[in-house]
């Protein structure tokens, strides 16, 4: 797989680039950020008998450690919802696959999907947190609102709604593209998972969008 260059952005100081893949390269800390993977999603469909194909949990883990490949982060933060759901034979590739990076630090910000029990985190060394403040920013799941925000020390980043932005062409035509959405306060950052889908978000004049397309991250005015 080629990497695509990412588009560079930043705030607070900080040199961010935002990813075609639906993650975050943030240099000053050698990390990789990504959001809502949803691993166990195909297995957890599977089981309730419906028809998904087998190979888009495997997809995913590949375009991480295509970008782990690229940019040789020491450290991934996955800002929730990393396994959509209780153990099942899905858990079996991502332990596969982080034993090809054991030297790899993964911080994992419990999403509400987070359900699988710590133990089984633990042993793959995997660190949980419900909240983490890295440099300027907070690492969390969930948006906050406006209220909450102006009571936090830091600008937070967070995942969990999967935010797109619709463009609308000749005609009546319209795309929904996940979407990277930058307020004052708060970034919420695109589902990395293939296997999920995405809602429009409302967004201020002030905010910062960019739009996800497939080889690049396209800034929307």
């Amino acid at each position: 797989m080629t990497i695509s260059a990412g588009t560079p952005f930043t705030l607070f100081n900080q040199d961010l680039l935002l990813l075609p893949q639906r993650a975050i390269y943030w240099q000053q800390e050698n990390a990789l950020i990504a959001a809502d993977v949803h691993l166990g999603k195909v297995g957890h469909f599977r089981k309730a008998g419906i028809a998904v194909p087998r190979d888009m949990e495997q997809d995913d883990l590949a375009v991480l450690s295509d970008l782990i490949h690229e940019y040789r982060p020491k450290k991934i933060i996955f800002l929730g919802d990393l396994f959509h759901s209780d153990m099942n034979a899905d858990w079996e590739w991502f332990a596969l696959w982080r034993q090809q990076f054991p030297k790899l630090e993964i911080i994992l910000i419990r999403g509400n999907h987070d359900i699988v029990h710590d133990d089984h985190y633990h042993q793959l060394n995997v660190q949980l947190h419900t909240s983490l403040s890295v440099g300027p920013f907070i690492m969390l799941h969930h948006p906050q609102s406006e209220e909450k925000l102006n009571g936090l020390d830091g600008y937070v980043f967070c995942g969990h709604i999967h935010p797109g932005i619709s463009l609308k062409g000749r005609g009546r035509q319209s795309l929904t593209l996940p979407c990277f959405a930058f307020g004052k306060q708060q970034g919420i950052l695109p589902s990395f998972g293939k296997f999920t889908g995405r809602v429009a978000i409302r967004s201020l004049e002030t905010d910062r969008i960019f739009a996800v397309l497939k080889d690049k991250v396209m800034a929307i005015d």
